[in-house]
């Protein structure tokens, strides 16, 4: 039974995974509330599925990019119950889980969360056998400057706004936006994704794992 915590941006989301099916996943709007809301939001999905936190086998977290503080709730959260039930962790970036819902295209992708101040985190994706794999490091980029930087069918999902949206949908043969619905960040990916990490022994140290941040000083024109 492995747990699923995602607090990256106001969307936040906890699943149960077992490896077969997803028992349970909710997903909410917090606004800045991830301090108060995130423990009992757990502690009653386990009370729902009538599971004890003594029973789970491991623990996912998304690392990032996103809030600051959203980041450092989940991760210390993930760590405390690592740390005291002796469980596997296992870090997933956050922009990975919003290319994991995609169905797999010949086309690149643009995968995006909320980075504050306006702007986006955009990472870059491309398919290969079969899966998406990233082509680099996220960046920092306003919806404008994601425009310009289209110059080829592509892919784009992940938070954006009704303003950013339309924005894009301008170049419409060039920019492929996918629905909301898929472009909800979901921790049973997120979950989906650490399972098969742990099982492959691809696990974090609770001691050293930290969240990605991305760091700009220089405001970017928009």
């Amino acid at each position: 039974m492995l747990l699923a915590i995602d607090t990256s941006t106001h969307v936040v989301g906890v699943a149960l995974y077992d490896g077969k099916q997803v028992l349970s996943e909710v997903i909410w709007t917090s606004q800045e509330y991830h301090t108060v809301e995130l423990a009992p939001v757990v502690a009653e999905l386990l009370r729902r599925m009538k599971i004890t936190a003594s029973e789970l086998k491991a623990i996912a977290v998304a690392l990032g990019p996103g809030s600051y503080t959203g980041l450092r709730i989940g991760l210390a959260l993930a760590k405390g119950m690592a740390l005291a039930k002796h469980l596997p962790l296992v870090g997933i970036p956050s922009l990975d889980v919003v290319a994991a819902a995609q169905p797999v295209r010949e086309l690149p992708m643009a995968a995006v969360l909320r980075a504050g101040r306006g702007r986006l985190g955009v990472g870059w994706y491309k398919s290969e056998k079969g899966t998406w794999k990233s082509t680099g490091n996220p960046e920092v980029l306003t919806a404008e400057a994601l425009a310009d930087r289209l110059k080829m069918p592509t892919l784009v999902c992940g938070e954006l706004t009704d303003v950013e949206r339309h924005l894009l949908a301008r170049k419409r043969r060039i920019a492929v936006l996918a629905t909301p619905a898929q472009s909800l960040r979901r921790p049973s990916y997120l979950a989906e994704l650490a399972w098969r990490r742990w099982q492959a022994g691809r696990i974090n140290d609770p001691t050293s794992l930290v969240p990605i941040y991305l760091h700009f000083s220089e405001p970017i024109p928009g």
